[in-house]
Formats: structure tokens, C-alpha cells, sequence
């Protein structure tokens, strides 16, 4: 008896936050090495692209969002994303014991309730329902609502770039990881159909002629670009157990709610099992929380000469 869909796509977004966790540790040690010998990342330095660590976390955060992004092909963002706290998890674990930033007894706890979250959201997220075209796709991104939606996050996102950064970015972890979250959002609803036009070229129904789908490929590029930079000046500025929970966070809370409004993930679930679904998913950002809370501060960057 095969797999179904969803089970698919759980397996690939476990996959998936092991790669992620761990990236974030290689790619803060390779940060903290290139700023060592040059300009530091957090204040517009790119002495890390020569640092072997950072290319290596890159590796392994490609090969995470690789697997990631075919678990959207096969399951519903409400329950891969959530799935993502797992990475919170590797992070924390790998960051006590190589950048001795300490995980309190409370932390275990969010860690818990991470994973608890997370099953309940996997017991009642529910079926994939693929598109039969890229077309078919495109009507759900330029339906109203959505459409409100990527206005308002853009909007955001230009807000936070030319108006917050300047004044507010190296001492609040919300303005960098804010603008990774919002364009975050777009890149799953992008990414998604992107996967589904492969699988469905896969399946004999070509989408490469369609404009549609090189749009789509075209804004998840654009999006995944501007996450890279401002997820390494966060990473560079905070410290690294203070990024993943928040990020992760933010992060799930905007995707959620772009591919609810998009892809109509509830459409057809009864009131009980959407309930449960935003109960798991309250107990999952409330470990995150915790575990956010816990943890040791890393004392601010020296500012640059």
C-alpha cells in the first residue's frame, strides 16, 4: 500500500527542518568567521561568501528547501509549515553544544510543545487538493482577497526596507525578520505552484508554454534573494537561537494565512478540525515563544570603526 499525499509530505518537511536547523548553526559560525577578518554581514560586509562553514550551511539549507518544496507539492502549507518548528529544535540543540548558547530547562519544554503542536496539526491538516492547471493556479492568485493581501505585504516590506532598517535594524530583530517573513509568505504560495506545474508537466500536461509559470518562478526567485540577505544580517546581528524561533514564528503565522486566503486550504474542513489545526498551531508558536524567552542573550556586535 503506497503513501498517501499527506504522509509524503510530512516525511519531506521532517527531512527538510533537520537540513534547516543545522544550516543555521554552520552559516552563524561562517558569519562570525568572516567577521572576524573582514566587514561583518550586519553592517553590509560580504567577507562570509569566503568562508567554507557558510557555504556549507548554504548547501544544507538548499537541500532543506529543496525538500521543502516538494513537500508542498504533496501536502497543504498549513501542514508543512508548521512542520518547520522541528528546525527550531535541531537549531537549538546543535547551537548549545557548538555556540555554547545554552538551552534552559524551560527551553525543553518549548522544544515539547513544539513538537506536540506538531502532531496535532499532522492527526487533522487536510488533503491536497492539485490544481488541473497552472491556469487554475493563477485564478486563485489573482482573486481579490489575495490579491489585498500581496498588496498589504509588499507595502510592508517596502516600509520596513527605506523606513525601519535605517533607524531600527541592528537593535530589533523584528525589522529583518519581518521582511524575511512577509516575502517568506509569497515564496510558498510561488513555490507551490511552481511544484504543481512540474508535476503536472510530470504527468503529461505541460505548463512550460504558460507565461503564468515563469511569473511564479520569477517572483519566488526575486522573494528567495531578499530572505538570503536579510535572514544573514539578522543572523549576523542576533543572536542565533533569538533568529530561528522568531523567524520561524513570523514566518509560519504569513504563510499560513497567504495560503489559506489562497489556496483555500479550509475550504471544506469542518469547524472542529480547523480548530484543532489553529490549537496546534497556537501550542507550536507558544514553544517557539518559550524557547525564545529562555535562551541565554548574545551581547551585541562591536560597532564597526
Amino acid at each position: 500500500m503506497g503513501l498517501s499525499d499527506n504522509l509524503k509530505g510530512v516525511i519531506l518537511a521532517v527531512a527538510s527542518s533537520a537540513f534547516i536547523g543545522s544550516s543555521f548553526i554552520l552559516k552563524k559560525k561562517g558569519l562570525k568567521r568572516g567577521g572576524a577578518s573582514g566587514i561583518r554581514a550586519g553592517v553590509g560586509g560580504y567577507t562570509y561568501l569566503l568562508e567554507p562553514l557558510w557555504w556549507a550551511g548554504m548547501i544544507t539549507m538548499i537541500m532543506g528547501e529543496i525538500a521543502n518544496f516538494v513537500a508542498y507539492i504533496y501536502a497543504p502549507a498549513v501542514l508543512v509549515t508548521p512542520l518547520g518548528a522541528l528546525s527550531i529544535i535541531v537549531s537549538a540543540c546543535l547551537a548549545h553544544f557548538l555556540l555554547n548558547e545554552r538551552i534552559q530547562k524551560m527551553g525543553i519544554v518549548g522544544c515539547v510543545s513544539c513538537i506536540v503542536g506538531s502532531v496535532v496539526i499532522v492527526i487533522h491538516a487536510p488533503q491536497e487538493h492539485t490544481p488541473s492547471s497552472v491556469q487554475d493556479i493563477w485564478t486563485l492568485a489573482t482573486q481579490p482577497a489575495f490579491l489585498v493581501y500581496v498588496v498589504a505585504t509588499l507595502s510592508a516590506v517596502l516600509a520596513l526596507v527605506f523606513h525601519f532598517e535605517p533607524h531600527y535594524g541592528q537593535t530589533n530583530i523584528l525589522v529583518y525578520l519581518g521582511i524575511c517573513s512577509l516575502m517568506g509568505s509569497l515564496t510558498v504560495v510561488s513555490i507551490k505552484a511552481i511544484g504543481i506545474a512540474i508535476k503536472l508537466t510530470l504527468d503529461g500536461m505541460s505548463q512550460i508554454a504558460y507565461p503564468q509559470t515563469w511569473f511564479f518562478l520569477t517572483v519566488a526567485v526575486i522573494c528567495v534573494i531578499t530572505q538570503l540577505i536579510y535572514l544573514n544580517k539578522a543572523l549576523d546581528t542576533f543572536n542565533a537561537t533569538l533568529v530561528s524561533p522568531v523567524y520561524y514564528v513570523m514566518f509560519t503565522t504569513f504563510t499560513i494565512i497567504a495560503s489559506v486566503i489562497m489556496f483555500k486550504d479550509w475550504s471544506g474542513q469542518n469547524a472542529g478540525s480547523i480548530a484543532s489545526e489553529i490549537c496546534g498551531l497556537i501550542t507550536v508558536l507558544s514553544g517557539t515563544i518559550i524557547l525564545h524567552v529562555t535562551r541565554e542573550q548574545e551581547p551585541p556586535p562591536p560597532p564597526e570603526p
